[in-house]
């Protein structure tokens, strides 16, 4: 199993990605979201030029801010700096569309970027829909330097459901998901990525294919529990980005989550009734996967943080990703709290990563 590492876009803090390649994570997935972080290509770039092992990559980049050239060219270019260890996370913009008011792109529109995006990252022709015109298109200056088409730059597809995920498998060299760190969901998985290779009269070799999800590990101490209030420091917000997620989609579909939020979800949303109908896209991702706050601590109870993220000694974290990786998911990348990444990075790097 490896071990990357989800980074909050910074391009003041590129010694994160940096330390991260020292302790060992394969991957570093940094995320693309225009409205709370800064340009995550311009992040690669810097840390592209700062490291030398560590494979570098969007976590991933949205296809419904940025048309499938304008994709091709940015990763290319950062393959020019890190030849041969430049990935492509790519994905509707759950986060980063809503953050500005507007739905993911819609299945049919990503089934055709996708398209377009695969020989575009090879360097060639590709056909480009765009404001109701198709034409044909390549990047026609490819040499000196200016992008990099010889190494493979592998596309990652993002997928929350069965339509995205059947696109990961139609589309994708991987498949990036987001779902709760326990090994019966996987083969769920599987079959909704390879439902999407066979109606395109293809066949993945799982063994070849990179399936990672999107958690967080908090690694405890022989004394501590689940209830220790470092597990809120360094899990909260990933586990209420579950919650603002689940909003979107109770305000978009009317659909209630059950489980885990039931018992908080009366308050949850009786919390942001009132508030202003025009600006609340702006509120629901307030201090995405980076901090918690202070009106929604209440909200983090320990069956949420038990449900989306990994806890516990570094004994029974290791077992747990070991059961992981035999139901067939080959990365885990882990994205900590804001304040005390660092910590969560030295003790994953320290206490786990050398015993998978």
């Amino acid at each position: 199993m490896d071990i990357g590492v989800c980074v909050a876009s910074h391009i003041g803090d590129i010694d994160y990605v940096v330390r991260a390649e020292e302790l060992g994570y394969t991957h570093a997935w940094l995320a693309d979201s225009q409205m709370i972080w800064s340009d995550c290509y311009a992040a690669l770039a810097l840390a592209a030029d700062r490291t030398s092992k560590i494979q570098l990559g969007t976590g991933v980049s949205v296809s419904g801010t940025r048309p499938a050239p304008v994709t091709a060219s940015s990763i290319a270019t950062i393959n020019a700096i890190a030849p041969g260890r430049t990935f492509l996370g790519i994905g509707t913009g759950n986060t980063a569309m809503r953050i500005m008011g507007h739905k993911p792109q819609r299945i049919q529109e990503f089934d055709q970027y996708l398209a377009a995006l695969r020989p575009l990252l090879r360097g060639e022709e590709a056909e480009h829909h765009f404001e109701g015109t198709t034409q044909p298109i390549r990047h026609i200056m490819p040499d000196h330097g200016f992008v990099n088409f010889k190494d493979p730059i592998p596309m990652y597809v993002s997928g929350f459901g069965p339509k995205s995920l059947a696109l990961a498998g139609k589309h994708g060299d991987g498949a990036v998901l987001s779902m709760p760190p326990d090994g019966k969901m996987m083969e769920r998985m599987w079959e909704m990525i390879e439902r999407g290779a066979t109606a395109d009269n293809q066949t993945i070799n799982r063994n070849d294919y990179l399936t990672c999800s999107l958690t967080t590990i908090v690694v405890l101490d022989e004394d501590e529990t689940l209830s220790s209030p470092r597990v809120k420091a360094e899990a909260g917000a990933f586990a209420m980005a579950s919650v603002h997620y689940s909003y979107d989609q109770f305000r978009q579909l009317g659909r209630t989550p059950g489980g885990k939020l039931e018992e908080i979800w009366d308050e949850y949303t009786a919390l942001l009734a009132d508030y202003d109908e025009t600006r609340i896209h702006q509120r629901i991702h307030a201090g995405h996967n980076c901090w918690v706050l202070p009106e929604e601590e209440q909200f983090l109870t320990t069956e949420l943080i038990d449900a989306t993220c990994i806890v516990g000694t570094a004994s029974q974290v290791i077992e747990r990703i070991k059961e992981l990786e035999a139901t067939g998911l080959s990365q885990l990348m882990i994205l900590p709290n804001w304040d005390p990444r660092y910590e969560v990075l030295e003790r994953v790097g320290t206490k786990v990563i050398p015993h998978l």
